[in-house]
């Protein structure tokens, strides 16, 4: 039991869930496709209709896995249940959702069946009917002449390069269907963040940033990486309310530090934590559907060595440089080049690279280091969509082809700011010994860094009118993170650090 002195585990408390918030995402998506259909002049009638996710079982069994909604459909209707559709009306603006009809034994094994009025009520919409009624609803409802027109879902994800799933139900061959219009005008909906779920994003952030100090403090050598996952996901659901995390948490130490994406089930975070070791921390909670994503790399032993240090005051320096520089109109690309830029001058301060910074960015030595891109635009999905508008390339060049987007800033915008810098042997082996760039290389010195694994250091940014604001506040400082682990207050009493 905690002392009387103690501070309590959380300063935080899960905030109500504002429905209100989905209400002003209908209304934004209204609002936009109509502008759309007004600038190619069609007219203002029909239907956006989406169809939300629907519960899985785990293969062939009956265990029901941990349902998450769809995140186009939870963005407009903020539902957490499955197997729902939802419709909007261009032409009267009524929301309207279809819940599917339930077996009466779902009330013995499951629950109570919620009326329809209950669904209205809790999510905010015009009317609420049954699954089995949407043919019949929607050609009541339709105000146009001809087949009744929707506007369904289908288009590309450029993080993943899978595309959404449009709507089906039974009775859809009396309708008219559009698969072109939605997809753009409602991804790009969700680049621009309301205050409300800024608010949401905020939340995630404070809770996981605690969360990330919590694990600092408790880090002990000889632990494993996946009692830091334990601890992470242990305080944020406890305190936070957080059932679900925003992906799969990413507790890397020593040389899984240089494994971009470790903690998937071929490399699930479980290295015994080493005297020496640095640890690489990726991990987010979310609430009601909006994420955070932070990194936090510190040494496991709680004090940072000179080398240790020296990587990681490249990659702070970095990450700083690029926040500060961060406004509306700024170029993506040219914030990543930053990034690497920075983290070159400090590897060459460092006596690892030797030669021209300039030379070494033109032979894209920076990707040698950092081979993914700087950030992405984040909200209900860690990677949020709307990274690359119509007519936006990715580019070829190493590094710069990770970038998830290439867009300018623009107020409202959400994005996350991750410069890392890594030991890889599968890129860092082919440089060295590449006639191109091996010049570059201190062979001597680097050799120190083989099997050092990798930092990180992640934030997620509020693009405002004149800069940013970082919502993440997690400790960077070397001298914060040495205190903090040692036991003092987060945020520190500075004028008692030494």
């Amino acid at each position: 039991m905690a002392s009387a002195s103690s501070p309590p585990p959380s300063s935080l408390t899960p905030p109500e869930i504002p429905f209100q918030l989905h209400v002003g995402n209908r209304n934004k998506l209204l609002k936009s496709i109509r502008q759309d259909l007004s600038d190619s002049s069609r007219p203002l009638h029909g239907f956006v209709l989406l169809q939300g996710g629907d519960e899985k079982n785990r293969y062939c069994t009956d265990h029901a896995e941990l349902f998450r909604q769809e995140s186009y459909f939870a963005y407009l209707f903020g539902v957490r249940e499955p197997e729902f559709y939802g419709a909007i009306d261009i032409a009267t603006g009524n929301s309207i959702l279809f819940a599917p009809r339930l077996p009466v034994d779902y009330a013995v094994w499951l629950g109570e069946i919620k009326s329809l009025s209950y669904f209205k009520e809790r999510y905010m919409v015009n009317m609420v009917y049954y699954t089995d009624e949407i043919a019949q609803v929607l050609s009541d409802q339709y105000r146009g002449s001809g087949k009744p027109l929707l506007f369904l879902l289908h288009g590309l994800n450029t993080d993943s390069d899978n595309f959404s799933k449009p709507a089906e139900f039974k009775g859809m061959e009396k309708f008219e269907t559009d698969l072109t219009t939605l997809h753009p005008v409602l991804t790009e909906c969700r680049v621009i963040k309301s205050d409300l779920e800024l608010a949401l994003i905020q939340f995630a952030n404070d809770i996981s940033s605690e969360a990330h100090i919590e694990v600092m403090r408790k880090t002990r050598v000889k632990m494993r990486e996946y009692q830091l996952e334990s601890m992470f996901l242990h305080h944020t659901y406890m305190y936070g309310g957080c059932r679900h995390c925003s992906y799969t948490c990413i507790s890397a130490t020593g040389g899984n530090g240089a494994v971009l994406h470790y903690g998937h089930a071929a490399a699930p975070n479980e290295k015994i934590l080493e005297d020496g070791d640095m640890a690489l921390l990726d991990m987010g909670a979310e609430y009601h559907f909006y994420g955070s994503d932070i990194t936090c790399s510190f040494p496991v032993n709680g004090k940072f060595t000179s080398d240790q240090a020296l990587i990681y005051n490249a990659v702070l320096e970095s990450h700083n440089a690029v926040i500060s520089s961060m406004k509306p109109g700024v170029s993506w690309i040219e914030m990543h080049k930053l990034a690497e830029k920075t983290i070159l001058e400090s590897l060459k301060k460092g006596c690892i690279l030797v030669g021209n910074v300039d030379d070494m960015m033109t032979k894209r030595l920076g990707a040698v280091f950092m081979p993914h891109g700087l950030g992405h635009l984040l909200g209900i999905d860690t990677h949020d969509p709307g990274g690359y508008l119509k007519g936006l390339e990715r580019p070829k060049e190493p590094g710069l082809r990770s970038l998830r987007t290439v867009r300018e800033l623009k107020e409202g915008m959400v994005i996350t700011v991750e410069p890392g810098c890594y030991f890889i042997d599968a890129v860092l082996v082919p440089a060295m010994e590449s006639p191109n760039t091996c010049m570059f290389f201190n062979q001597e010195n680097i050799g120190r860094f083989k099997g050092f694994g990798g930092v990180r250091i992640e934030s997620d940014l509020h693009v405002t009118a004149n800069g940013c604001k970082n919502m993440t506040k997690c400790p960077r400082e070397t001298w914060e993170i040495e205190a903090v682990m040692a036991g003092a207050p987060w945020p520190l009493d500075k004028k008692n650090i030494s």
